[in-house]
């Protein structure tokens, strides 16, 4: 959609329809037929007043961004993006009971249609209650068992070989057939100098993989909650080297320990981020490992479940 087509659009609602207030909060993101399976995520602030804004996930290449352009009338909403390198990205949707019924028109490409409800309250708090159960092995040291494509009719790209599992260029991500809710995570990982990967608790929040010894810590940093929350520290050995994560969620609350240094403690996640395959918050998720940016290495995936 032009600008041209977006002014047409917003001329062609009710002059003085109020903004529906319920238009408000935090919404995750079902999509059609998107690319790469990606479920979105949407915060509006403001709807009802003079002054509305919004957070997006995902834009562009998966960052948490602020909208550029807000219009809402009743129960419509009109938000954009202008990319630095031209164009317009606009996305429209009604809110329909409940829900918010959406789509997009990327330029050259098929529109998406998408439905967003409304994140759920996630009571859940690391409070020390929790009970360790038995360990599950998500590797088994040599084959891809318990693992599956995240987008299908693509290669894997992954194999297993001498107890490691490891990607090609550009491989597609995997989705383990398990699904969990709150757990420890104990993984081990191996990168390549300026290579990139990620882990995808419960499919929705990517702590982050990189190879980034010696560099200051931002929200994009080895171990961050991609985009959302920074570490606290550099604790990443130089590439070619193993590591360690051990994390923990409960709720939506994580903590993140890389080779023995605390990196988040009992960080809260606001939402999905750009990793996300299964926008179903309130619900048991999978655990994704992404393979279609740099070379990565796997030798250890253990999750503990955690009961009351």
């Amino acid at each position: 959609m032009t600008r041209y087509q977006l002014i047409l659009f917003l001329a062609a609602l009710p002059a003085l329809l109020p903004a529906n207030p319920k238009l408000n909060g935090r919404w995750d993101i079902t999509v059609d037929n998107e690319a790469r399976r990606r479920a979105w995520w949407l915060e509006i602030e403001g709807a009802g007043t003079a002054s509305p804004k919004g957070s997006f996930i995902s834009a562009y290449a998966g960052d948490l961004n602020k909208i550029d352009e807000i219009e809402i009338r009743g129960d419509e909403l009109v938000f954009g993006f202008r990319p630095r390198g031209g164009g317009h990205l606009v996305y429209r949707a009604r809110l329909v009971g409940d829900k918010l019924v959406g789509t997009f028109e990327p330029q050259g490409r098929p529109a998406l249609k998408w439905i967003g409800v409304r994140a759920p309250e996630i009571r859940d708090r690391d409070d020390g209650k929790w009970k360790r159960g038995k360990p599950v092995a998500l590797f088994n040291g040599s084959d891809l068992s318990g693992w599956k494509a995240v987008v299908p009719n693509r290669d894997l790209g992954w194999t297993a070989a001498g107890g490691a599992l490891k990607n090609e260029p550009k491989a597609n991500n995997l989705i383990s057939e398990q699904k969990f809710w709150n757990f420890e995570m104990r993984v081990e990982f191996r990168l390549g100098e300026k290579s990139n990967s990620g882990l995808g608790l419960r499919g929705r929040y990517e702590v982050q993989i990189l190879e980034d010894h010696g560099r200051q810590p931002d929200t994009h940093s080895n171990g961050a909650l991609y985009s959302r929350i920074a570490p606290a520290v550099n604790a990443s050995k130089p590439a070619g080297e193993w590591q360690s994560f051990d994390i923990r969620l409960v709720g939506r609350q994580i903590t993140v320990v890389l080779n023995g240094t605390t990196l988040i403690d009992k960080g809260e996640i606001d939402g999905l981020t750009a990793v996300a395959v299964d926008a179903n918050e309130g619900e048991p998720g999978p655990i994704v490992l992404q393979g279609d940016h740099g070379a990565v290495e796997f030798r250890k995936i253990e999750i503990t479940p955690l009961t009351r």
